[in-house]
């Protein structure tokens, strides 16, 4: 390996990113937290360096020993803050074991969702790490290194019918500016207009945590949001929730790099040695978001 000018331990241990436990009583919890898993929910994953994935990285990278990361919250279960104000989540926790088999440090920097990208271009931030969807349109910017895989998922009360290819008449949550809010849902709903059925009545919510606790009080009848979000949910609200029907537009979630960056190589290898070993899955099922777990890391794996 090339030599450092940095010291560290050679060893972390993913562990303690939960701020608190759990309230699965009638709602979703609505804190600061997010409602993130108590440490004691957790299985520990230890990361260990690995040399020869490591020794691929930019010197830059080897010399300062961190990864700059621009990130954008919250979004819950994938990146938020706890209630100290730490940003936690999915998309840390493997970030952080990704950077330790990497043999750097994670250091993450908050920022507008729209300016990720371009700060990545200009040098400011080493990568994006905030649900970023690869798209072949986002490529011909950046290069992305694929290491989730999301959709769209409805959820229900435990025990409903809802079809979400047939929801004309029913009352659906989704958050404000998501995609399920913009595209998703109101396209069903044009739907079922031109079809001679009732629109479907679309709540819209500011947090997600919101549109949760409306269906677990039954003021709606189905929720929509990202696979991961769905998922995330339906374990915050222990037997309240469940999944109505199957994950569908599915897409990968990637780490936005300077375009041609060697980056995306190191990245690419830190995450497929982390889905070999075990470690990744581990990472998701904490947060129970396994649904979305790949096989393959990639670069540039957008499919649309």
């Amino acid at each position: 390996m090339f030599a450092r000018s940095y010291s560290r331990p050679a060893r972390i241990i993913l562990a303690l990113s939960g701020a608190g436990a759990l309230l699965l009583t009638a709602c979703a919890q609505n804190t600061e937290d997010g409602g993130a898993p108590a440490a004691d929910e957790k299985t520990a994953v230890e990361i260990s360096e690995v040399a020869e994935v490591a020794a691929t990285l930019p010197q830059k990278n080897q010399d300062s020993g961190t990864l700059v990361v621009g990130v954008n919250v919250p979004y819950s279960p994938n990146e938020f803050k706890d209630a100290s104000g730490k940003i936690i989540g999915f998309d840390v926790d493997l970030m952080d074991a990704v950077a330790g088999v990497l043999g750097v440090t994670a250091q993450y920097e908050e920022a507008d969702f729209d300016r990720i990208i371009p700060s990545v271009q200009a040098g400011t931030y080493d990568l994006g790490m905030s649900s970023f969807t690869d798209t072949k349109e986002r490529e011909n910017s950046v290069d992305f290194t694929t290491y989730f895989n999301a959709g769209t998922q409805w959820a229900q009360q435990v025990g409903g019918k809802v079809d979400p290819t047939d929801a004309c008449g029913l009352k659906v949550a989704v958050q404000t500016t998501t995609i399920q809010d913009q595209e998703e849902v109101p396209a069903k709903s044009a739907a079922c207009v031109t079809a001679g059925k009732p629109a479907i009545d679309i709540l819209k919510f500011d947090s997600q945590d919101d549109a949760a606790n409306a269906l677990v009080l039954g003021r709606v009848d189905a929720m929509s949001a990202d696979s991961p979000v769905t998922a995330y949910a339906i374990k915050q609200t222990g037997d309240k929730l469940e999944a109505a029907g199957e994950v569908f537009d599915s897409a990968p979630y990637g780490y936005p790099v300077a375009k041609g960056s060697p980056l995306a190589a190191s990245l690419q290898q830190a995450v497929q040695y982390l889905i070999d070993n075990g470690q990744y899955q581990t990472i998701a099922e904490n947060w129970g978001v396994e649904a979305g777990v790949l096989e393959t890391a990639q670069i540039n794996g957008a499919v649309s």
